[in-house]
């Protein structure tokens, strides 16, 4: 397997990689002139190329090949709180993008504790993984949004509520995936009894019989809703 790197433009059949791809080009892996890699811009085209000058800082690729990857028939979109500690956030992002997601949607609900994101480090996190799991697509990040203002424009086939409360819920594992597929995560601390009645148009859902982190029921949910 070719080793797989990220440019946001592979329209030109000759192209200078950026100075962080070229370094691992030039430095990292030590590839010589005339060797082989990969290149995906995130949206589904995959590119082979060859390396025709590894300068460390400038690398020079001439692609070869070029390929569109359909995108998954199933969307799954996990519209998720933002969580205190930005590490476990991260993990959620890199494991989601492991699995497939095609969306993650961070919300600021009545319990959010933190609302500061780094909107590029994050967007990072989604390139790495994707690369890591040698994926064409990338998921698409949002901006955090108010939970009220996401839900009111939320159009989806499948629209679903993971909670705490009591009442009635159907095991997301017993609910057929539809062409596009959001369920809503909740902060620690669960949604409040008003964000919960809010959505009254979603379908009730539970991950299991244990109480999850908000990380981890997201990373449940992608493991029921993109397989």
């Amino acid at each position: 397997m070719l080793p797989l790197f990220f440019s946001e433009d592979i329209i030109q059949n000759d192209l200078v990689l950026n100075e962080e791809n070229s370094r691992h080009v030039a430095q990292v892996l030590r590839m010589e002139k005339g060797e082989q890699i990969q290149l995906t811009d995130g949206k589904g085209t995959l590119a082979n190329a060859v390396i025709t000058d590894n300068h460390k800082k400038s690398c020079l690729v001439s692609i070869t090949h070029r390929t569109i990857e359909q995108a998954k028939n199933k969307k799954v979109t996990i519209a998720i709180s933002l969580l205190k500690n930005a590490a476990r956030f991260e993990w959620f992002l890199e494991k989601v993008t492991e699995l497939g997601i095609a969306e993650v949607v961070p919300l600021l609900c009545e319990r959010t504790e933190k609302q500061h994101f780094r909107f590029d480090r994050m967007n990072g996190i989604l390139i790495s993984a994707m690369l890591q799991s040698h994926q064409s697509w990338k998921p698409k990040l949002q901006s955090p949004i108010k939970y009220n203002d996401y839900i009111q424009q939320a159009i989806f086939d499948n629209k679903l509520i993971a909670h705490c409360e009591t009442n009635s819920k159907t095991h997301l594992k017993e609910i057929p995936a539809q062409n596009s597929n959001l369920i809503l995560i909740g902060p620690e601390g669960d949604f409040t009894s008003k964000e919960i009645e809010f959505a009254r148009d979603f379908i009730p859902v539970s991950l299991g019989d244990t109480r999850l982190r908000t990380e981890t029921a997201g990373v449940a949910a992608a493991v029921f809703l993109c397989s």
